[in-house]
C-alpha cells in the first residue's frame, strides 16, 4: 500500500490528471479499473475521475510498485544548476537563456538542458524536492530556438503554472525581441503583415504576400534602433505567434537576421564568428486583465541588460565583412 497527501500544488486538479502525473506507468485503462475496485480510494472512500482534489486529500494505492516508476525525476542532478536569472520570487523565475543551450531534452540532449539546471538550483536552495511533490515540478511557460537567446519564464508553483499559461493564451504578456538585422528595413518603424504556411519537410516557414491554402497570418512590428553599414539592430514585437516568425518575416522583408543560414546566406557572418542567429527575447510586460495571485508583476517592464550581439563594437565589426 501508498498513499500521498495532496499538497498545494498538487490540490484543484482533477483526480485522473493528477494520477496520470503520479503514477506515470499506470495505463488509462488499469486506472478507471482500479478507481472503480477500489484498489486506488480517495480519502478511504470510491471516487470518481472528475473529483477535484482539496488540500489534505489522501489518495491510497494498492496496486503494485512497478506502476510508480524508479526514480527518474533525480536525473536534473547532473546538469549543472548554474543560470542566469532576470528576475525571481516566490512564485516566479525569469531565466536569461544562452544561445546554444536547449530548453528541453531532445534526440541529441537529454542531461544538459535548461529545465534541469533550474530544478537543480531550485533543489540546492531548498525551493523544490521531488519526494515532497507527487504530481508538480517547475515548468518553462514559454520555448525559445536552442540558438536563441534570451527570456525563459518558469513556474515555481502550480498556481502560477495555470495563471502564466492563461496569460500567454489570451496574450496579456507582451514580448521583445533585439535582432541584427543584414540590411535596412524600409521604415524606421513599422507593423507588417504576411501569411506563412509551414514546410514540414524542411522544418522551414514560407512567407507569401497574400492568403494562401493552409496558411496562417502572422503580424510583426519592428522599431529601427541604430544602424552600422549594412547592420541594423532592430527590435521586434512579435503580434502574432508564428514557426520561426521574426526570422521568416524579416527575410521576406530582404532583411534576414545576421548569422541565420536556414533563411539566408550566412557564409560572411559566420566566418567572422557569428554562427547562429543574432536574436534574443529581451524583454517581457506582463498585463493580466483580472486581479490574481500574479497582478503584482503587471506594468513591470523585465529586461536584459547585456545582449551579446547588441553593442556598437560587433555591429562595427559586421559592417566590415558584409
Amino acid at each position: 500500500m501508498r498513499e500521498m497527501v495532496i499538497g498545494h500544488n498538487d490540490a484543484g486538479q482533477r483526480l485522473d490528471k493528477f494520477l496520470s502525473k503520479a503514477v506515470p506507468l499506470l495505463p488509462k485503462n488499469l486506472m478507471y479499473k482500479f478507481l472503480r475496485t477500489k484498489y486506488i480510494k480517495l480519502n478511504g472512500k470510491k471516487a470518481e475521475i472528475s473529483t477535484r482534489l482539496s488540500e489534505g486529500d489522501r489518495v491510497t494505492f494498492y496496486i503494485r510498485d512497478e506502476f510508480f516508476g524508479g526514480n527518474e525525476e533525480q536525473f536534473f542532478l547532473r546538469a549543472a544548476p548554474e543560470i542566469d536569472v532576470v528576475y525571481e520570487d516566490e512564485n516566479i523565475l525569469l531565466v536569461n537563456k544562452p544561445s546554444g543551450l536547449i530548453v528541453h531534452e531532445d534526440e541529441g540532449e537529454s542531461v544538459d538542458t535548461l529545465i534541469n539546471r533550474v530544478k537543480h538550483r531550485l533543489y540546492l536552495k531548498g525551493e523544490y524536492d521531488p519526494e515532497k511533490e507527487a504530481s508538480f515540478a517547475p515548468a518553462l511557460c514559454n520555448r525559445i530556438d536552442r540558438n536563441t537567446e534570451g527570456i525563459v519564464i518558469v513556474a515555481k508553483n502550480a498556481p502560477s503554472l495555470r495563471l502564466l499559461n492563461e496569460c500567454i493564451k489570451e496574450r496579456q504578456l507582451h514580448k521583445f525581441y533585439l535582432c541584427l538585422l543584414k540590411g535596412t528595413p524600409p521604415k524606421p518603424e513599422a507593423t507588417i503583415k504576411a501569411f506563412m504556411r509551414k514546410n514540414e519537410r524542411e522544418n522551414k516557414a514560407e512567407v507569401y504576400d497574400k492568403p494562401v491554402p493552409g496558411g496562417k497570418t502572422m503580424v510583426t512590428k519592428y522599431r529601427v534602433l541604430r544602424r552600422c553599414g549594412k547592420v541594423t539592430l532592430a527590435e521586434i514585437e512579435l503580434k502574432t505567434g508564428r514557426t520561426h516568425q521574426i526570422r521568416a518575416h524579416m527575410a521576406h522583408i530582404g532583411c534576414p537576421l545576421v548569422g541565420d543560414g536556414k533563411y539566408s546566406d550566412n557564409r560572411k557572418e559566420r566566418a567572422a564568428g557569428f554562427t547562429s542567429q543574432a536574436l534574443c527575447s529581451y524583454k517581457l510586460i506582463f498585463d493580466f486583465q483580472e486581479d490574481c495571485l500574479l497582478s503584482y508583476l503587471n506594468g513591470r517592464v523585465f529586461e536584459v541588460r547585456d545582449v551579446s550581439f547588441a553593442d556598437e563594437r560587433q555591429m562595427k565589426r559586421l559592417a566590415a565583412v558584409l
